[in-house]
């Protein structure tokens, strides 16, 4: 297949063309995030790593399309953006809500008959360990304070009341995506599975990380990280280390 020309798709941004790299990594965000988030990861591993970060419906320059409320319909919506840019080898990074949708993107994938080269999993549970969870029933007070409690979101953003208003619906759309997500029962991703955490991070304990490995017929490794939540804030340079070894060691 040959891939979208640069920028013609709105779900994908390439910060850093890479077109004579060996492998795509595919980047999806965290509930309220957006493709910029990841702009540091696609200049890190720029050129030997084609980086496609994903823009959800509803911020930035998306914001006037209306959001999507689960994370089946994301998957649904994202996997035909996706399949063109599968004639190399293709890598997924989701964190937090983004490494749900990283599972259910690859569990399509396969369906296709494109298996991921691997899928890393960051800051989130695995999708046999539920909790009962509804930040996205609070009211914008709640939802305010549990972004700052995880220190996620840009303080400029926190601190501009215009701003906040604007984003607010798209964020208590994802936070709808990832509390209200419940994994079809069986499939498992023949793809390997590489979960991140921070030893601190009171949405994913290191117990709840580890149980991805239930989830893959294939190899799985755990890295634990200093952290909360947003360990990736701190830890980025290894990360994107970690990243980049595991893609460089990928049969060519």
């Amino acid at each position: 297949m040959t891939a979208h020309p640069t920028g013609t798709s709105l779900w994908i941004r390439q910060f850093h063309p890479a077109p004579t790299a060996a492998t795509r990594l595919v980047c999806l965000p965290h509930a309220g995030g957006s493709a910029s988030f990841y702009f540091p990861v696609s200049k890190s591993l720029a050129p030997e790593v084609d980086v496609l970060a994903v823009q959800y419906p509803g911020r930035q320059d998306r914001r006037h399309e209306k959001c999507i409320e689960t994370i089946p319909e994301l998957a649904d919506a994202l996997l035909p953006e996706l399949l063109p840019y599968s004639d190399r080898p293709l890598a997924l990074f989701g964190h937090s809500m983004g490494a749900s949708l990283a599972f259910e993107v690859a569990l399509r994938l396969e369906l296709k008959g494109v298996v991921p080269a691997v899928v890393f999993v960051s800051g989130r549970r695995a999708p046999s360990r539920h909790r009962d969870e509804t930040v996205h029933l609070r009211d914008d007070d709640g939802l305010i304070a549990e972004m700052k409690s995880l220190s996620g979101t840009d303080s400029q953003v926190l601190g501009d009341e215009e701003i906040l208003r604007m984003v607010l619906p798209a964020i208590r759309s994802d936070y709808k995506a990832a509390e209200t997500y419940r994994p079809t029962a069986g499939p498992r991703l023949a793809a390997p599975i590489h979960a991140y955490v921070g030893d601190n991070d009171p949405r994913a304990t290191v117990e709840e990380a580890r149980a991805w490995g239930e989830h893959t017929t294939g190899d799985f490794d755990l890295r634990i990280y200093p952290g909360g939540h947003f360990y990736l804030n701190d830890q980025a340079p290894h990360v994107i280390a970690a990243i980049s070894r595991v893609l460089s060691s990928l049969p060519s």
